[in-house]
C-alpha cells in the first residue's frame, strides 16, 4: 500500500472485467467436460500469479513507507510528499498522457475525481508526518483499520449497509486499535491519531474510487490522483524546500514516486487476473514487510501490545472479508486494495 502507504493499493479492473474473461473462455464449442480441469488449472494458476503480484506490492509499499520514514530525518514531511507525488506524476506521462491517450483528462464525474484526490493527498501527509514519530508496524496497524471504515461509509454513500455481524467485527477492529494506542495509560505517542486521521481519509477515498470506476477508467483516476497531488504540493514547496545533503537522500526522494507507481502497476495486473476476494487477505503481508525493515533499518522492535492488537485489527478484518464471500458482497475487500 502506499501514500497513506496504503495509497493506492489502487484502481482495479471492476469485478465484470475479470468474471466476463472467465465466462468468455466457456464460449467455446468444445464440451464442458474436457474444458473443465484445464480451465480449473487455468484459473488456478492465475489466481496463484495474483497473489505473488499482490504480494510484490504490498512489499514496494512497505519500502515506500520505510523510505519517506526515513527521509523524514533530512527534510520537511511536506517535500517528503511532494516528491513521492511529482515523480509519480512525470513516470506516469511517460506510459499515459493526454496526448497519447486522447480522453485522458475527460471524466464524467470531474469534481468527485478531484475530491477523492485531495482525500488522497491529505491521507498522505499525515500517514508520513506520523511516521516521524510512530514505528511502521505502529502505524501500519492502525491503518489496517480502513476496510472498517469503508465499511460504515459505504451504507449512506453507497447504499451498502452491513449487518450486526459485521458491525461487531468492526467493533472487535476498533478495540484492538485501542489496546495498540493504549489512550491515557502511557501508551503510544500522540501521532497515532495522525494516522487514524489518514486512516478515515483513504476509507472516504476508497469508497469514492468505487464510484468513480463505474464511469472512468482506471487510467483516467490514476492520472488525477497524481496530477492533482502534484499540483496541490507544488506550492507549499518553496517554505519548506531543504536541497538533499547527497545524491543518494536525492535518488530516495526521486524513488518514493518510483516506489508508489510500481506498487500500483503490480497491484492493477493482479486485480486483472484473479478476484478482489481472493487477493485482499493478502495486504496484511504488509505487516511482516514492515517489522522487518522496521528492526534492520531504525533498530525497531514491535511492543507486546502492538503486535496483540495487529492481530485483533488483522483477524476482524479477516472476517469482514469472509463474511463478504458469503453474503456475495465486495464493501471492504474492494476498499482494502485501494
Amino acid at each position: 500500500m502506499d501514500g497513506c502507504h496504503l495509497e493506492g493499493r489502487l484502481l482495479y479492473p471492476l469485478r465484470f472485467d475479470y468474471t466476463n474473461s472467465s465466462s468468455q473462455s466457456n464460449s467455446f464449442d468444445m464440451p464442458p467436460t474436457k474444458n473443465k480441469p484445464t480451465e480449473i488449472a487455468h484459473q488456478r494458476r492465475q489466481r496463484l500469479i495474483g497473489i505473488a503480484l499482490m504480494c510484490g506490492a504490498v512489499a514496494l509499499f512497505a519500502v515506500l513507507d520505510t523510505t519517506a520514514k526515513y527521509l523524514n530525518g533530512h527534510m520537511d514531511t511536506l517535500q517528503v510528499t511532494w516528491g513521492r507525488y511529482t515523480s509519480a506524476f512525470v513516470l506516469t506521462l511517460f506510459v499515459s498522457n493526454p496526448f497519447t491517450h486522447r480522453g485522458l483528462l475527460r471524466s464524467a464525474r470531474p469534481r468527485l475525481q478531484i475530491g477523492r484526490s485531495v482525500l488522497l493527498v491529505f491521507s498522505t501527509v499525515l500517514n508520513f508526518l506520523a511516521l516521524r514519530w510512530l514505528q511502521l508496524d505502529e502505524a501500519l496497524s492502525i491503518i489496517f483499520t480502513f476496510p472498517f471504515i469503508v465499511a460504515i461509509a459505504s451504507g449512506p454513500m453507497l447504499g451498502e449497509w452491513i449487518g450486526w455481524r459485521r458491525w461487531c467485527a468492526i467493533c472487535f477492529g476498533f478495540g484492538g486499535v485501542l489496546l495498540i494506542t493504549r489512550p491515557g495509560l502511557g501508551g503510544m505517542h500522540p501521532a497515532a491519531l495522525l494516522s487514524l486521521a489518514a486512516t478515515i481519509c483513504y476509507g472516504l477515498y476508497a469508497v469514492i474510487t468505487r464510484i468513480v470506476s463505474r464511469v472512468d477508467s482506471n487510467q483516467t483516476s490514476l492520472f488525477y490522483a497524481n496530477f492533482v497531488g502534484a499540483l496541490v504540493m507544488l506550492p507549499v514547496i518553496p517554505f519548506v524546500w531543504t536541497t538533499p545533503e547527497n545524491w543518494m537522500i536525492a535518488l530516495m526522494l526521486l524513488g518514493t514516486g518510483v516506489l508508489g507507481s510500481a506498487g500500483h502497476f503490480l497491484l492493477i495486473s493482479g486485480h486483472r487476473i484473479a478476484p478482489a476476494a481472493v487477493l485482499s487477505p493478502f495486504v496484511y503481508t504488509q505487516l511482516i514487510w514492515v517489522v522487518m525493515l522496521g528492526y534492520v533499518v531504525f533498530g525497531q522492535v514491535p511492543n507486546h501490545w502492538t503486535m496483540a492488537g495487529a492481530a485483533i485489527v488483522v483477524s476482524s478484518g479477516l472476517y469482514l472479508l469472509y463474511r463478504e464471500r458469503q453474503l456475495g458482497k465486495t464493501t471492504t475487500s474492494e476498499g482494502l486494495v485501494e
